[in-house]
């Protein structure tokens, strides 16, 4: 009895896994041909193991049962070869031959002799052996045997050539498959003995026992994990909580019940014993499911369970980083630079592009690749194109071309894979700013050739959207420095034509007397000083204004950073006279630094001159050096603060002094200039490495201060991407 317990429970384990897993493949896409075929198998199994349970609890003289049982279990038999051969040929990748469809027709032809009685004989011949029914065969059960041993034969020597070819992932799978199908046949052809007759085996005196259904198990699970690899490594991604959560509960309960297996046939019936071995079970089941599966207890050493989901793809962690640091790049070059150096050395893409929408002519080109190609526009993309019309209307985050991840594909899918067929692409992502798309990310397959998991798509589709939005961004900054640009030439055209036509009008004046009646040659001679004075004036103008357009290599050397300032002040001498001023320098430490001491006097000459044109008669400046705490080990920090005791600043005014050509000023000279002093400031200071700061308030005076490393650091150019150029552009 307790033998009897073991095999029939053996066999009702064996369905409820098999029925669990058809349904949970069904639900997730039962448009993918290995998850039709995985389904079609997957009841096949369940009625096999469902008719062997119903067999051990059919009364001896109830024949009627006996037949129907006998009937639904035989159907499963006859039906699981062609579907395990089906499915070996959809994972080892072998093209399906007109052969196929002829099998399933003979298996069709043997579905029909079981109904009408050429595969089992009608009652009464049926063998009641060991607690179960069996039927005795006739010749449709023979024409079965040649066929199944066929079908077992060509799928291992099929699949043992195969996968020498295959990668290393696909491989993998293929054993499995190779070792689940080893088993179904060592153990089935184990219990086919009972139907032949044998009860004992041959040349032996040892009992036949049916233990198939037990075996199953172990088939069930090693077929569905080669079968199903990627879909399980997938589960926390594609599934809700609630569905994750009954994930749990069954892998749970799939436990207990293979440990309760073990229990009823130790300790048969209901006793205390029983209940208290029950509630054990459950425990034992959940403290090796949060071992295996630490992810789903949110704790532990998930390196079994990576082992066990196929997840082997150490890259992922990389991805993810890269994910989470892409939006603290704040220049597409180096964006771009690690983004291609992910893809081909991290994920190990074969190739890849990246077309984009070029903003100057507003036409999508191809501004990136691998292997490099040229940069080319592509005229026959563009906003209508049915490859943007796939994502806006269907809201699908990646376009698939290879049919190993085809489910279903509209008319309007084919025409965008037709439009982007010479780019040769297994995946294609989109970049979009709203619902206004500006790229396409074009990936290849993996070198390895090893297929791309859902869990890979679900990164790619992430890694794509952040650079998307980051990228995006970068177009808009690059938008509104555009327009701020035109903005500034459009004042720095006004300023100037309004200070050069001030200045132009003495000497053109002096020009027209000179050339006149000579009565009139006393005048011009008398603006000769003038325009003189005028010509200097736009000289210097002019040579400010180079000074933007300039490439500025420093000349760095070791200087007296306080010495600088004191010949700076000396400089100052008859302007701070005409206006009764004085400046008042603090005990300057003695401080030598490395600079461009030209710029940095120029720099420090300026804010002096500024300080004195906005203070009052008689006032004082103020000027302090000191060294700032240090927050570098290999150099210093100094300040240096030029204070006036001027008007100050409005808080409007503040925010723009530091653009070239503002000014407050209704015309410039050649002592006050024209709006670009702070402006050069600001750029010896950047030159130096250093900052600016200017605070002030109305009627309350200015402090200009100044920050000074005492070192300079040299920084290492990365040359840009003709990708980072396009897009800049």
């Amino acid at each position: 009895m307790a033998l009897q317990n073991f095999l029939s429970l053996a066999a009702l384990v064996a369905a409820i896994c098999n029925l669990a897993l058809t349904v949970f493949i069904f639900r997730r896409d039962f448009h993918a041909t290995v998850n039709r075929v995985f389904v079609c198998w997957g009841l096949a199994v369940t009625l096999w193991n469902l008719g062997t349970f119903f067999l051990f609890h059919v009364a001896e003289k109830n024949l009627v049962q006996a037949r129907f049982w006998v009937q639904v279990l035989q159907l499963g038999v006859i039906c699981l070869p062609i579907f395990n051969i089906h499915l070996c040929l959809l994972v080892a990748q072998v093209s399906i031959g007109r052969w196929l469809p002829f099998l399933y027709c003979v298996h069709a032809g043997l579905v029909l002799s079981l109904l009408t009685g050429q595969f089992i004989a009608e009652d009464p011949a049926y063998i009641h052996y060991l607690g179960a029914w069996y039927g005795v065969p006739r010749p449709g059960f023979y024409v079965f045997l040649a066929v199944y041993s066929f079908c077992t034969i060509y799928a291992l020597c099929m699949m043992y050539f195969r996968q020498k070819a295959l990668p290393p992932l696909l491989r993998a799978r293929v054993r499995w498959m190779m070792t689940a199908i080893g088993i179904l046949a060592f153990f089935g052809s184990n219990d086919l003995l009972p139907i032949l007759g044998m009860k004992t085996y041959p040349f032996t005196h040892l009992r036949v026992y049916t233990v198939g259904n037990f075996a199953a198990i172990l088939y069930v699970i090693m077929f569905s994990y080669s079968v199903l690899q990627f879909q399980l490594l997938d589960i926390h991604v594609t599934m809700g909580r609630l569905a994750a959560q009954m994930v749990r509960l069954l892998f749970i309960c799939v436990l207990g019940l293979i440990l309760l297996l073990i229990v009823a046939t130790l300790a048969p019936g209901f006793t205390p014993v029983s209940f208290f071995s029950a509630l054990g079970v459950l425990v034992a089941s959940a403290a090796i499911a949060s071992i295996l599966f630490p992810r789903f207890f949110g704790s532990g050493d998930e390196a079994l369970e990576r082992r066990i989901l196929g997840d082997r793809f150490e890259y992922h962690d990389k991805i993810q980083g890269f994910i989470r640091m892409i939006p603290w790049y704040s220049e597409t070059s180096s964006l771009l630079q690690d983004f291609q150096d992910l893809l081909i050395n991290t994920i190990n893409v074969r190739s890849y592009q990246m077309i984009l929408v070029d903003e100057s002519s507003r036409a999508f080109s191809l501004l990136g690749s691998y292997p490099e190609r040229p940069a080319i526009q592509l005229p026959k993309i563009h906003r209508d194109s049915p490859v943007f019309d796939v994502f806006r209307y269907s809201k699908q985050d990646y376009l698939t071309f290879n049919s190993l991840y085809v489910t279903r594909e509209s008319e309007l899918e084919r025409a965008a894979k037709q439009e982007l067929t010479e780019f040769d692409p297994e995946f294609c992502f989109r970049f979009m700013s709203d619902d206004d798309p500006f790229g396409l990310l074009l990936i290849g397959p993996k070198v390895s050739g090893e297929p791309y998991t859902p869990h890979d798509l679900h990164l790619l589709t992430l890694l794509v959207k952040n650079l998307g939005s980051v990228m995006n961004q970068i177009r808009l900054k690059n938008q509104v420095l555009q327009a701020e640009e035109l903005e500034l030439l459009g004042r720095m055209s006004r300023g100037m034509a309004h200070d050069l036509n001030n200045l132009l009008t003495p000497v053109s004046t002096y020009l027209q007397l000179s050339h006149g009646p000579s009565n009139v040659r006393q005048s011009a001679e008398e603006l000769l000083p003038t325009a003189m004075r005028n010509m200097e004036t736009m000289h210097a103008y002019i040579k400010e204004a180079l000074f933007f357009s300039r490439h500025h290599t420093l000349q760095i050397e070791e200087r007296r950073l306080d010495q600088l300032v004191h010949t700076c002040v000396d400089l100052a001498d008859q302007k701070l006279k005409r206006k009764k001023m004085e400046i008042v320098v603090a005990s300057l430490p003695e401080v030598e630094i490395e600079m461009d001491s030209v710029l940095i006097q120029r720099l420090v000459g300026n804010i002096i001159s500024n300080g004195i044109d906005a203070s009052p008669v008689g006032s004082k400046i103020r000027i302090e050096l000191y060294q700032l705490a240090k927050t570098e080990t290999n150099r210093d920090w100094w300040r240096l603060m030029i204070i006036d005791e001027g008007e100050g600043i409005s808080k409007a005014n503040l925010r723009r002094i530091m653009n070239p050509y503002f000014t407050t000023k209704d015309q410039g000279d050649k002592d006050r200039g024209f709006g670009l002093g702070l402006a050069i400031c600001r750029k010896i200071i950047h030159l130096h490495g250093g900052n600016l700061n200017i605070a002030s308030e109305e009627k309350k005076g200015t402090t200009v201060q100044v920050d000074l490393p005492s070192r300079q650091v040299k920084s290492n150019q990365t040359p840009n991407l003709n990708l980072a150029t396009a897009i800049h552009s």
